[in-house]
């Protein structure tokens, strides 16, 4: 499912698949998304990179959720490609950059940034 709060400039996806699901925040605020992998147990952050995510208003404007979630998740596009690596803890700094509904959704996860 896919939730859009105009006002707060947030998009919230959530998909059930089994071991593939997750929650995701898109903060057009802060410039960032934060994917929580439910089956591992860790958060990915990355900034949003404009030429490759859709602005806010065009996914507004997608009229049918699952039209929006086909498109978003679609094997042809790659928005970003995550190698194991080192993993952190957020602190306090990381949750002024990031805001209020990453650290909800990331607290207490290992961030791969």
């Amino acid at each position: 499912t896919m939730t859009i709060h105009n006002e707060n400039h947030i998009v919230e996806v959530h998909v059930r698949s089994g071991v593939y699901s997750s929650d995701t925040i898109f903060d057009y605020s802060r410039g960032y998304i934060a994917t929580r992998l439910l089956s591992k147990n860790v958060c990915f952050i990355m900034k949003i990179n404009k030429d490759y995510i859709p602005e806010l208003q065009e996914i507004g404007r997608l009229a049918f959720e699952r039209k929006t979630m086909k498109k978003i998740y679609s094997p042809n596009n790659v928005w970003v490609q995550f190698q194991s690596g080192h993993s952190v803890f957020g602190n306090f700094k990381d949750w002024l950059l990031y805001g209020r509904p990453i650290e909800q959704l990331c607290a207490g996860l290992p961030l791969y940034q």
